[in-house]
This record gives structure tokens, C-alpha cells and sequence, in this order.
């Protein structure tokens, strides 16, 4: 029982946590925007902030033990919220620089808090369904943050109107919350699980063809995701025209109904041939985003996005659980951490790309994600190919 009011402490983390970002993150480019960024200006913040985070994980896989996980996560919280409270005071002040650099650092931060916290859970408990829970779980609050988000903006309420600083207020709040509840998580569970590593986590990766192939395919993909969406509420409000609040809508009903299809697919839609799993969750999306690109037709194209968010949080437990869960409890730290090291390398290219394809036409950044998808699929194909045969192997 013990375990188990642990592991929800951290789930109860991290829905504060997701709420948070949801609600400052959907709005983070249009508050940018209304401090005179351009598209290409915030392409490349985010694009240098996701490269400064790798940084910042790979020290923290360098440094940071498991039974210091709770301690660094917390410290990262409570930087991320001075951070928070800083961008709202810089709100229209001009000082570009200044922004910039805090932008960088709520990026950092929030990447930080996001790699550690399955590690921190696998402490506690690990299974490919855990792993689906704490996705499902990070995916349904962001979308609550969203919906708050949603609710809130435009209005006046006791006098004061609700704009993009303050759901960034708002936000900071729910932070609050966040950091209250990591540091009343006990850390005995943590200190018994200590364990050495025998070898570098990047000789362990690369001795296994498996986990080489999945890292192949977690920087394709996130790449691929980043080109096509990487910049979505720029390119809803300024390609679809849709207002800010219509925009907010758009993403929180789809979100929901992600997390639905999600929760549903890990119950009952999971199909039990994990070739078509793939097909469903890629085949589709890639299929959509070429005919996007070949008729740049925006009925198409709006159906080809919201296909691609409808599907993203399905089928973790196939797609990522198996590789993840396939690791030794003593390397899953710095494992976890080297994944997001490729995946978020993938992800600052993408949006670096993002920003480009983003001046020439909506149709070219889905494009160009289609043609970085022919690769991903192909990964995912063999690396289904080559875990039932050692599957077989070892039966």
C-alpha cells in the first residue's frame, strides 16, 4: 500500500505540473508573438532552448543519482516558477534579451521535470502499463490546463481582463501546487534501489541492435512531429485563421478525445499484430500529411493535423513502453535520459525546420514530416521484426 500512495503522490505531481504547462504553453507563442516576435524569431527560441535542455539532461544523467531525483525535480520546479513570475513582469516591457533567455530557461526547466519523473516512478513500480498511465496521465491535465486556458481568456472577471500573462499567472499558481507535493514524497524507496552502473549508458546502448534502432526512430519521429507541429498555434490563428479562443477549443476537444482514445486503445484497441498497430498510429498520418502536401487543399490539411493529434497519445505502451521497460532498474535513469537526449535533438531540428517550412506554406512543413515518416515507419516495422524474433529465440 505504501508503494502504491507513493507512486500516486508523483501522479498527483505531475497532473499540477501538466496543468500548468498545458495552460502556459498553448498560449507561450501568441504571448511571444504579442511581444513582437516573428514566427522565425520563436521557431528559433525554442529551437535553441530544446538544444540548451539536452545539455542540461545529459548532466543530469551525468550527475544526478536516483536517490537525489526527488530533490533535483523539486529544485527545477521551484526555478521553473521564479522563472514564471520573471516572464510575467516582462510582459510588453520590450526587453527582448531578457525574454529570450527566460524563455530559454522555462523550456530547460520543463524538460528537466519531464524526463525525470518516470524514472523516479520506476523506483516504485515498472510495467509497459504504468508507463501508458503516466503518459495518459502528463497528456489529461495538460488538456485540463488547456480547457482553464480556454475558459479563462477574453474574459473580465472582478475587473481585471484575462489575456496571456495572466493564464502565465495562472499557471505559476498551479506550479505552486506542483512543488508542494514533490517535496512530500518520501525518498526511502529511492535509496534502497541504488544501484551502480557496470557500463556507460552509451556503450549499453549501442551493444544492443534493439535499443540503437529505437533511438533511431525516437529522433526521426520527433523530428517528423516537430516539422508538421511544431509551431500549431501559430499556424491555427494565422493559417486557419482562428481566433485565439477557437484555437484553444480546437486543441483541448481534440486533446480530449486523445486521452479518451488513448485510455481506450491501451484497454481494448490495441490490436494484437503490432505491424498494424504501427499502421494505425503512423500509416494513416503519413498518408494524410502526403496527400496534404500534394493537393494543399486546408479541409485536407486541418483533417491530416487533427488526425496526427487524435493519434499521438495511442499506443505508447507499443510504440515506446516495450524498449523502455526492456532496461535494468540500475541504468533506467540515465537510459531515460539518453532517450530524451535524441528525442529532443529531433525535436529542436524539427522546429528549427518547423520555422522554415512555416514562410514557404503549411503544406511544405507537413511535406517534409512525410518524408522524414517513410523512415520512422520503416524503423518501427523492423524493430517489431527484430523483437519477435528474440521473442521466439528465447522461448
Amino acid at each position: 500500500m505504501k508503494k502504491v500512495r507513493q507512486e500516486n503522490k508523483i501522479l498527483i505531481m505531475l497532473s499540477f505540473f501538466s496543468i500548468s504547462i498545458g495552460l502556459w504553453e498553448n498560449f507561450r507563442q501568441l504571448w511571444l508573438q504579442n511581444n513582437n516576435f516573428s514566427a522565425t524569431d520563436i521557431s528559433n527560441i525554442f529551437s535553441i532552448g530544446t538544444l540548451v535542455s539536452v545539455i542540461g539532461i545529459v548532466f543530469v544523467s551525468k550527475f544526478v543519482k536516483l536517490n537525489k531525483l526527488k530533490t533535483f525535480i523539486g529544485i527545477s520546479l521551484v526555478i521553473k516558477l521564479i522563472n514564471l513570475l520573471g516572464l510575467f513582469n516582462l510582459n510588453n516591457t520590450g526587453n527582448s534579451n531578457l525574454i529570450n533567455i527566460l524563455v530559454i530557461i522555462d523550456i530547460l526547466t520543463s524538460y528537466l521535470v519531464t524526463t525525470s519523473i518516470y524514472p523516479l516512478i520506476t523506483t516504485i513500480i515498472k510495467n509497459n502499463k504504468i508507463y501508458s498511465k503516466r503518459k495518459l496521465t502528463e497528456y489529461l491535465f495538460k488538456d485540463i490546463g488547456i480547457l482553464i486556458g480556454g475558459l479563462l481568456i477574453g474574459k473580465n472577471i472582478i475587473g481585471i481582463l484575462v489575456d496571456y500573462n495572466i493564464c502565465l499567472f495562472i499557471s505559476a499558481i498551479f506550479l505552486m501546487f506542483a512543488v508542494a507535493f514533490i517535496f512530500n514524497i518520501t525518498t526511502c524507496v529511492l535509496e534502497e534501489k541504488k544501484v551502480e552502473e557496470k557500463v556507460s549508458i552509451v556503450k549499453y546502448v549501442f551493444k544492443s541492435k534493439l535499443q540503437k534502432l529505437y533511438m533511431g526512430y525516437t529522433f526521426i519521429g520527433s523530428m517528423a512531429m516537430k516539422t508538421a507541429l511544431g509551431l500549431k498555434m501559430l499556424t491555427l490563428t494565422n493559417y486557419f485563421k482562428f481566433t485565439d479562443s477557437t484555437a484553444t477549443h480546437y486543441l483541448l476537444i481534440v486533446g480530449l478525445f486523445a486521452d479518451i482514445i488513448g485510455i481506450l486503445a491501451l484497454k481494448y484497441f490495441t490490436p494484437k499484430n503490432d505491424y498494424v498497430t504501427i499502421t494505425i498510429k503512423f500509416g494513416i498520418r503519413f498518408t494524410l500529411y502526403l496527400i496534404a502536401f500534394l493537393s494543399n487543399n486546408m479541409i485536407i490539411t486541418i483533417t491530416a493535423i487533427t488526425w496526427s493529434l487524435l493519434i499521438s497519445t495511442s499506443y505508447e505502451n507499443i510504440c515506446d513502453g516495450y524498449y523502455i521497460n526492456s532496461v535494468p532498474t540500475n541504468y533506467q535513469l540515465s537510459f531515460t535520459n539518453f532517450r530524451y537526449v535524441v528525442k529532443y535533438l529531433g525535436e529542436a531540428l524539427g522546429v528549427f525546420l518547423c520555422g522554415i517550412m512555416y514562410e514557404m506554406g503549411i503544406r511544405y512543413m507537413l511535406g517534409l514530416s512525410a518524408f522524414f515518416m517513410i523512415f520512422q515507419i520503416f524503423i518501427s516495422y523492423y524493430l517489431i521484426y527484430i523483437r519477435n524474433k528474440e521473442k521466439i529465440k528465447n522461448e
